[in-house]
């Protein structure tokens, strides 16, 4: 195997990025696949405050492979706590920016398949800046979680102008070193990713692969946390649902006018009606219920805002193994 460690100007630095949290039953065979990969001349994890045997077994890796230069030389980043898998990527591309010519975001579980990497590096060194994996048609997870995804890309490519997300696109990516340097400079604490990298504009280049189901453990994305992981997108880059609830305001507003107008012409023509208390309850609860959801959306947004003036660091590393 060729030594990693005895790299030149000729050798491309290229290092692999990833979050793990809770990946005991997959790290040493995430480990082992990226391992056989000569085109990546380091690996760097970053623990996301695991409460299982995670941190462990990476460190058991590196005594075991300390004195092996066909090993792949791995780093590990252990954070204080479970700040989000958000956080622990950035906290990934802010120790290797300036150290690589190229970084690869991977998801450790194995449903990002490292033997893709080979065609990354390919195509970015043929000038793409950003490589994107697109999960195609044969993805393994199931039936509704795939549907849910793919109703998110429609709505939010639906409402966002500035940027349109490709469907299927995920934070598995080659990001060169200015698309790194460009993404370690947006600070803000309601981070998306998949947003972020085509805001900033540098030119991508696509590569289709099959998402397998994960071999062993359970995924720590709930459906809460995937729903809130969605607002997260769409708040972030538009403004057009505090703008929704303007015009329904609007339009509640102009037909309660109209009914009003309508109840005063009743009442010249027909005198004087009591009005029905089903009717009135079922008006009041609605609008009542349309003031609380756009109280909610308007809350959502300062609540954002708020966070991000406390300007809070993302994460906290406890230690750099």
């Amino acid at each position: 195997m060729l030594d990693r460690l005895d790299t030149n100007a000729d050798t491309p630095q290229v290092w692999v990025v990833a979050a793990c949290f809770n990946e005991e039953a997959v790290i040493s065979n995430f480990i082992d696949r990226l391992n056989s990969l000569v085109s990546i001349s380091r690996l760097v994890l970053i623990d996301d405050g695991s409460s299982d045997q995670t941190v462990k077994k990476i460190l058991e890796y590196k005594r075991n492979n300390a004195l092996f230069k066909d090993k792949l030389p791995l780093t590990l980043l252990q954070l204080t706590r479970n700040f989000g898998k958000e956080s622990a990527m950035l906290a990934g591309l802010d120790y290797v920016k300036g150290h690589c010519e190229a970084v690869i975001l991977i998801d450790a579980d194995l449903q990002h398949p490292p033997e893709l990497i080979d065609q990354m590096i390919k195509a970015w060194r043929n000038g793409a800046e950003v490589v994107t994996a697109v999960r195609n048609d044969q993805d393994q997870e199931s039936r509704l979680k795939v549907a849910t995804a793919s109703w998110f890309y429609k709505v939010f490519n639906g409402i966002v102008d500035s940027i349109q997300l490709k469907e299927g696109a995920g934070d598995y990516r080659l990001l060169s070193a200015p698309v790194v340097k460009a993404l370690t400079q947006m600070r803000e604490f309601s981070r998306f990713s998949k947003g972020l990298v085509p805001w900033t504009g540098y030119q991508s280049v696509e590569i289709s692969y099959q998402r397998v189901a994960r071999i062993a453990g359970n995924t720590s994305w709930t459906p809460w946390k995937l729903l809130e992981y969605a607002f997260d997108g769409i708040f972030s880059f538009s403004a057009i649902p505090l703008k929704i609830w303007t015009f329904l305001g609007l339009t509640v507003s102009g037909l309660s006018l109209l009914y009003a107008f309508w109840i005063i012409f009743s009442t010249v023509l027909h005198g004087i009606d009591v009005p029905g208390y089903a009717s009135l309850m079922v008006a009041v609860l609605f609008l009542g219920g349309i003031q609380l959801i756009g109280i909610g959306v308007l809350g959502d947004y300062i609540g954002r805002i708020y966070v991000d003036t406390k300007a809070r660091p993302h994460y906290f590393i406890r230690a750099i193994h």
